[in-house]
């Protein structure tokens, strides 16, 4: 289901256009925002509502993400609008459970600049299961049910340390639903100093963050993507050594050093 607006002609938008609602009663589906993934407008506001059998779950997965940062933002609520995730940025979020048969997603963009947008699917979960806990960025998942009783196990790909636990196991909650006992892991470089990364998204820090780095470093981190796609790349957190130590980035028209 897209959020869609009209097309004009030789207009000028000065003000938000008005807003969106659409209500899901499929027990699954894609959601995707407007123009995905070419670019969702400018004053966006749309808001989507599924609706699942009672005692149903609904779990949503990500597929693509990306929004301008701290300013457009995909807010997330378990059931009907109140406090919930509120999401921003180009990381990919992972897999979102609701408790009830109900799950809100509101998309609001300001006036200037926007990303790709969003891709998700949602599917209603019988109260009898966990639903997929979601795949691992340079990592492997060996299971492929998840009902109560059932386990998953994960690992990572040569080069990289799992940080986490091993195992998930799917297990009856009080309320009558399925719940993973632990949070999904994550894969990060064996040593932490550079590599070639692939994948939609990822995070890259230096060794020993947040702590210190080790002197007489010298790492190089390729960041790889399918033909014709570009790389955003956003800075969390940035500290060196004034004049001393530094970071070139290059692929852009020229390098850039800080």
């Amino acid at each position: 289901m897209v959020c869609n607006y009209p097309t004009y002609s030789h207009v000028i938008l000065l003000s938000p256009v008005s807003a969106r609602l659409y209500t899901l009663h499929s027990p699954n589906g894609t959601i995707e925002s407007p123009g995905y993934p070419y670019g969702y407008p400018n004053y966006a506001n749309c808001t989507w509502v599924i609706v699942a059998a009672e005692h149903n779950r609904i779990q949503l997965v990500f597929q693509g993400f990306a929004l301008e940062e701290d300013f457009d933002i995909l807010s997330v609520y378990d059931g009907p609008p109140s406090p919930g995730n509120l999401l921003t940025g180009f990381q990919l979020p992972s897999p979102i459970v609701s408790t009830g048969s109900r799950l809100t997603l509101w998309l609001l963009s300001d006036y200037a600049v926007s990303g790709q947008g969003f891709k998700a699917v949602y599917e209603a979960l019988p109260s009898y299961t966990c639903g997929n806990p979601g795949q691992l960025l340079n990592g492997h998942q060996q299971g492929s049910t998840f009902n109560i009783g059932d386990k998953i196990r994960y690992s990572c790909s040569p080069g990289y340390v799992l940080e986490g636990h091993t195992t998930l196991s799917c297990l009856a909650t009080s309320a009558g639903t399925a719940a993973w006992d632990f949070p999904l892991p994550y894969c990060r470089a064996d040593d932490g100093c550079g590599g070639t990364l692939r994948g939609q998204s990822g995070v890259i820090t230096t060794p020993n963050y947040p702590a210190e780095y080790n002197n007489n470093a010298d790492c190089t981190w390729t960041v790889l993507a399918e033909p014709g796609d570009t790389i955003a790349l956003v800075f969390s957190d940035f500290q060196l050594e004034d004049d001393y130590d530094l970071l070139e980035v290059s692929g852009t028209e020229g390098s850039s050093q800080w």
